[in-house]
């Protein structure tokens, strides 16, 4: 298979520029957003949409910049200064770090951050969004950086709005919701409020515009590092690198959704690295996947690389054309804009449905959402992936100590059945229904000692469902090992695996269980701890019934 696939060039190029097109206004919005000015939006479309593409690892997919990324990159320009050297170095080591996820193939690993989190930070930043956007709305600079700044400059915008300014706010919030559908297929909504903001702009003089916008090629920026400002540089590529790649691959599976196609995901990481290296090489806002152009360009027929560097190069003939006529364009458009874009941002589908689910699942996407609005993102994402991992844990182990002690009426082999029901109250036998982690370990040792009483003589711990047990279970096996000794009841281990017996002997946790108490499989185990109370393990197989006579031992 070679590198560009051309079997389907004209879809490919028809989803590219209309991706383009849908991409433009966009890219214009969120480069004044980030404070960089609407030429690096521009630049950063350009720039990761074509490499991304050309080296990425979902076809279909349509990079640059987005609502997460953008957010970030604000916060980063705004702590920097608006130093291109500092602020392009986070851009630049961001991308680095997407290559080497990729290379350690990092990528099956991010995306198993839980739903809950992904819902809670991405309704999180819609919500950024819309407050960094609101006094844009009213005619006003929103004062200083950061959300709660922005939210405290709200009331003063709408007390003293620019009346101009409102209304083609206004106006394009109501295309960009409102436009029709069968309209969209031939001049996408964003579009559409710029131009018809833009015009109105001009006839009526009075709102804030963008002002000289340069046009041409961009220059190279050499990236810089100052003792003082390198942590805060690090710790903007570390996330800038961990949001895009969490942001790109799951616009992947949108896209592997639409296309019955499968991505792949670590050469995903390394395009989406390439793209955001040379973007801030460039003076380019970073980006990664962005699911509403990857959906424009499937629907329109886009399904290869070709179509990814097209949207690239579409916009690179406006940078080097049009630049001067975005001067013309109000603010409140591209305020408008972004507060659509923030509204789609956030997860209503599941909102909507939150209260049937796990109410586990609903306060955790409230904790991360709350968390990536009033703190920061790393935060957010930190300790939403800590809680959803010790939920799971605790539900983990909870089903796997619900069932330790087997009783006779239990056990589906009527042989074995029977076998234990003749050892009565001196023989416990303890199944493990799955694997054995730390959750489980803390109270392990605790369940047995509660539940083989005084008058056990025998202890069965049955590891036939085991498929393996980490460092805390076997030291909790190792404390039943030692209370059985210390009481004097012999211990057998049964259906051991190869791998949970190389954990037990490699940390010498069953030194004190002799060769031969370990068995193949319980009823062994069991024969043999009726021997060892003197009771006949005798069963007469005829008045079993037939599966009892012809099963293997389990």
């Amino acid at each position: 298979m070679s590198f560009i696939n051309t079997s389907n060039l004209r879809g490919d190029v028809m989803g590219g520029l209309t991706a383009g097109i849908v991409a433009l206004p966009l890219a214009l919005a969120f480069g004044e957003a980030s404070g960089a000015g609407p030429i690096a939006g521009l630049y950063g479309a350009i720039i990761v949409g074509f490499f991304a593409a050309l080296f990425g690892g979902t076809g279909s997919q349509i990079s640059g910049p987005t609502g997460p990324m953008v957010v970030v990159f604000a916060g980063v320009f705004a702590t920097l200064s608006g130093n291109p050297a500092l602020v392009f170095a986070a851009v630049v080591l961001a991308g680095l770090l997407q290559i080497l996820f990729g290379v350690l193939k990092f990528g099956q690993f991010i995306r198993l951050v839980p739903y809950p989190v992904v819902s809670g930070f991405m309704s999180g930043i819609g919500v950024i969004i819309i407050a960094l956007q609101m006094s844009r709305l009213f005619g006003h600079e929103p004062e200083g950086s950061g959300t709660i700044p922005a939210l405290s400059a709200i009331p003063g915008a709408v007390m003293d709005p620019n009346i101009i300014a409102l209304g083609i706010g206004l106006m394009t919030l109501a295309v960009v919701f409102f436009w029709p559908k069968k309209l969209g297929k031939f001049l996408p909504a964003p579009l559409a409020a710029l131009i018809v903001a833009t015009l109105v702009s001009v006839a009526i003089a009075g709102a804030p515009v963008l002002g000289d916008v340069p046009t041409g090629l961009p220059s190279f920026i050499t990236p810089a590092f100052e003792g003082d400002s390198f942590l805060v540089v690090l710790e903007a590529a570390f996330l800038l690198a961990l949001l895009g790649a969490i942001d790109s691959l799951l616009t992947s599976l949108v896209a592997d959704n639409m296309t019955r196609t499968r991505h792949d995901s670590n050469k995903e990481l390394i395009g989406q690295g390439v793209g955001n290296t040379v973007a801030g090489l460039f003076g380019g806002v970073p980006g990664a996947g962005a699911t509403m152009r990857t959906v424009v360009n499937i629907r329109s027929g886009g399904q290869f690389k070709i179509s990814g560097m097209v949207h690239g190069l579409v916009l690179l003939a406006v940078a080097l054309v049009l630049a001067p006529v975005a001067s013309l364009i109000p603010h409140a458009a591209l305020a408008g804009i972004l507060v659509k874009v923030g509204y789609d941002i956030i997860d209503w589908s599941y909102l909507k449905r939150a209260h049937k689910g796990p109410r586990w699942d609903l306060a955790l996407m409230a904790v991360v959402l709350g968390l990536t609005v009033f703190v920061d993102l790393i935060t957010a994402v930190g300790v939403g992936v800590v809680l959803a991992a010790l939920a799971f844990i605790k539900q983990l182990s909870a089903e796997q100590l619900k069932n330790f002690t087997v009783s006779s009426r239990e056990i589906a082999n009527p042989l074995e059945r029977e076998l234990l029901a003749r050892g009565g109250d001196k023989v416990t036998l303890f199944d493990f229904g799955g694997p054995l982690s730390f959750g489980a370990a803390a109270d392990l040792g605790h369940h047995v000692r509660e539940r083989a009483d005084g008058q056990t003589k025998v202890l069965i711990l049955d590891f036939s469902r085991v498929p393996f047990l980490d460092l805390s279970a076997a030291k909790a096996v190792e404390t039943i090992a030692e209370d059985a000794l210390h009481a004097g009841k012999s211990l057998y281990l049964a259906g051991v695996n190869d791998k949970v017996k190389d954990v037990l002997s490699g940390l010498q946790v069953t030194s004190s269980v002799p060769e031969d108490h370990w068995f193949d499989n319980r009823r062994n185990a069991l024969e043999k701890a009726l021997e060892d109370i003197g009771v006949s393990a005798d069963v007469d197989a005829a008045k079993l019934p037939m599966e009892a006579r012809i099963a293997p031992a389990e």
